[in-house]
């Protein structure tokens, strides 16, 4: 019996922290993508019911989040999904045009000519999916197959990356999911990114520059127009 109990102890040690991350996984992919809406409340009961787990391995995915800014904690009022309001998103792009503008510029310096060609067949993986989507939607997942991720890490600038890939990854994800949606934005935002590409590849630091603070701040003029339609 002892054997047997602790091969089941064993078993859940190893399973929760996998099932925490999954959970993890999956609650950010619904909060970007607003399957669970912004300001919406943390109900753990539901949340274990729609996602099949246990209350520990939620309580820790749950924690996860409020580390990235996607869920905040309330006082007196509980957990709820952060909500993007229109001063926080305008700081956020605020911050991405100074920073991102910058990470092209080092990019432009530092990219290696295979980093380079590896970033135009990106693109053109990008222009693929955009294709199946009609040109309807520009939604990059996280991480080595997000053009302004890679921008990010070509810069080599660890604050830049802190603040980019780290900090305010999740939040500007979904500021871009918002973005991306917009009739037409899909295909304006790939020749964008062709557009500073091809600065990057010349290695004109200051056009790199210019041309992503231009797209950023193009974004930022499109969810600006969302938001205020969604408060007439």
């Amino acid at each position: 019996m002892t054997g047997t109990a602790s091969t089941v102890n064993t078993e859940e040690l190893h399973e929760s922290p996998t099932l925490a991350l999954r959970t993890f996984d999956s609650i950010k992919s619904d909060i970007i993508n607003g399957e669970l809406a912004q300001g919406s409340k943390i109900v753990e009961s539901d949340l274990a019911l729609k996602y099949g787990i246990s209350r520990g391995p939620l309580r820790e995915a749950i924690h996860r989040l409020e580390r990235i800014k996607l869920i905040v904690r309330i006082p007196h009022a509980g957990s709820r999904v952060v909500t993007l309001d229109t001063r926080m998103m305008e700081d956020i792009y605020n911050a991405r045009e100074s920073l991102e503008g910058m990470a092209a510029r080092l990019a432009a310096r530092l990219m290696s000519d295979v980093e380079i060609e590896s970033l135009s067949k990106l693109l053109d993986q990008h222009a693929a999916a955009i294709s199946e989507t009609d040109g309807k939607v520009y939604f990059q997942r996280e991480g080595d197959i997000d053009f302004h991720y890679r921008i990010a890490v070509a810069s080599q600038n660890q604050w830049i990356l802190e603040k980019l890939n780290g900090e305010l990854y999740q939040l500007i994800r979904m500021c871009r999911h918002q973005s991306g949606q917009f009739p037409s934005r899909a295909q304006t935002a790939l020749d964008q990114h062709r557009q500073i590409a091809a600065a990057i590849a010349r290695r004109d630091e200051e056009l790199a520059e210019i041309l992503m603070r231009r797209h950023i701040s193009g974004a930022w003029e499109i969810v600006k127009t969302i938001l205020e339609d969604q408060n007439d």
